[in-house]
């Protein structure tokens, strides 16, 4: 269960352990896995959070802000599988502050290297959401639910702007968000670039969080083969279509190469997380196709490569 308090890393810490027989080095704070998760309410931070706690991360729910530095410090005493801690923020905590960007700065000066997670979706998706479980934003006041979303909005435009993940949860559902949360996370090297090959439909708009965004509408829509209508960019038959196609395979091919050659400049400006969206009409055929293709050249190179379909199965 997600925790409200920093009990169990106190706990933690109290407990004895066995000494090594000869000196060894204090632990570099860096060591200390760090993830702090905030967003738009109704964005999906909750779901974030489990999916973090599934992968081993201790997770800390609606912790103040003004909080963040002694939780961090505690983590790296604490050691042992405290070193894995997420911090979940947002407007809930009276003591919420704008300056997230000077909260993160102090870690970082005390040695840290936080990883900042921000989830967000479009408005319409977050009142259906609030609608759905009839609940109040928590800063509509008397005003109306699109008054509370906005002026959150306003509130996290740095926390935004910072992040080191932006999730758009418009089109996930919880199953979704959660898979692609582990993936990021799981037992991979945190200074490590992982990259999100993302098909989409450009039909139902433009991935908000893609770092690169690429068009495979130049290629023969597999809708209008009556035998491969039906069938999505995953079958074999499909797939053998899209990538059989002139230009196909070399479209892959040179992109694979220009993410290859460019993610050790990302891993040394600290960047973790790359998505390369891929677009056609609606997302079910040539995109989908491309994007499984380019997941398997990246792994072949040894890049940390993941697909993700975010409007297969709208059609």
């Amino acid at each position: 269960m997600v925790s409200d308090t920093s009990e169990a890393l106190v706990s933690e810490q109290e407990q004895p352990v066995d000494q090594p027989a000869g000196p060894t080095a204090e632990p570099d704070r860096a060591d200390t896995d760090l993830v702090i998760v905030t967003g738009l309410s109704g964005g999906g931070r909750s779901t974030v959070a489990r999916a973090l706690e599934n992968v081993g991360y201790y997770v800390v729910d609606n912790l103040p802000q003004t909080l963040l530095i002694e939780m961090a410090e505690l983590a790296y005493a604490a050691g042992g599988t405290a070193r894995k801690t997420a911090m979940v923020l947002d407007v809930r905590s009276r003591a919420f502050s704008t300056d997230l960007t000077g909260a993160v700065k102090a870690l970082r000066d005390r040695g840290f290297h936080p990883r900042i997670v921000f989830v967000d979706a479009e408005d319409k998706a977050l009142i259906r959401r609030f609608e759905s479980v009839r609940r109040a934003h928590p800063l509509q006041g008397d005003g109306r639910l699109s008054d509370g979303i906005a002026a959150e909005r306003d509130l996290l435009l740095d926390a935004r702007e910072q992040a080191d993940v932006l999730i758009d949860t418009t089109h996930l559902n919880v199953n979704q968000l959660r898979s692609r949360v582990e993936e990021m996370f799981a037992g991979e090297d945190a200074r490590r670039l992982k990259v999100t090959a993302l098909s989409f439909g450009f039909k139902y708009g433009l991935p908000p969080d893609a770092d690169f965004v690429l068009d495979a509408r130049f290629l023969p829509n597999p809708y209008w083969v009556p035998e491969l209508k039906e069938l999505t960019g995953r079958d074999e038959d499909v797939s053998k279509y899209v990538l059989g196609q002139h230009g196909a395979r070399s479209f892959v091919e040179t992109y694979a190469r220009l993410i290859n050659a460019t993610a050790p400049g990302f891993e040394r400006e600290g960047k973790r997380y790359l998505t390369v969206a891929v677009g056609c009409t609606g997302g079910k055929h040539r995109s989908v196709a491309i994007v499984e293709e380019l997941a398997r050249r990246l792994r072949e190179v040894r890049l940390s490569a993941t697909a993700q379909h975010r409007d297969l199965g709208r059609e």
